[in-house]
C-alpha cells in the first residue's frame, strides 16, 4: 500500500503499476485504459476528496496478475454521492473542464464500484 499526500507521488506510483502491466503481457490498449483510470482515480482523490490538504493521505493499492489488475483508491475526504454525477456528455456540461473523470473510469475498466461514503474507490481491468 502507498500512502500519498501529492500528484507528483501519484504520478510514481502509476508508472510503477504501469510497469508491472506490461511486465504480465497487458495489451498497449489496457495499459492506457488502467493510465487513464487511475490518473483521474488518484487527482480526484487529491484535488477533491482530500482538497489539496498535504496532512491528508490518499491509500492507493493495487495487485497485478496475468488475469487482471486490481486497484484501490481511497482519501480522508468526506466522500461524495457517487450516483448523483452530472452527466458530461449534457449539453449543459459539454462547455465545463472538468467533471469527466467518473463517466471515463466506468468506460475504460472492467469493474468500477465505490463504498457507501463515497471516498473510496475500487476498480478492476481485465487482461484481455
Amino acid at each position: 500500500m502507498s500512502q500519498l499526500n501529492t500528484l507528483d507521488q501519484c504520478y510514481k506510483v502509476t508508472d510503477a503499476l504501469l510497469g508491472e502491466l506490461q511486465q504480465n503481457d497487458y495489451s498497449e490498449a489496457a495499459v492506457f485504459a488502467v493510465r487513464l483510470a487511475v490518473e483521474e482515480a488518484l487527482n480526484n482523490a487529491v484535488r477533491h476528496g482530500n482538497a489539496m490538504d498535504p496532512c491528508k493521505t490518499v491509500e492507493f493499492t493495487y495487485e497485478v496478475t496475468r488475469e487482471c489488475v486490481d486497484i484501490k483508491v481511497r482519501d480522508e475526504g468526506p466522500g461524495f454521492d457517487y450516483r448523483h454525477v452530472p452527466d458530461p456528455t449534457l449539453s449543459e456540461n459539454l462547455d465545463k473542464p472538468t467533471g469527466r473523470g467518473v463517466m471515463l473510469m466506468r468506460a475504460y475498466m472492467d469493474t468500477v464500484e465505490y463504498n457507501e461514503k463515497g471516498n473510496e474507490l475500487h476498480m478492476i481491468k481485465l487482461n484481455k
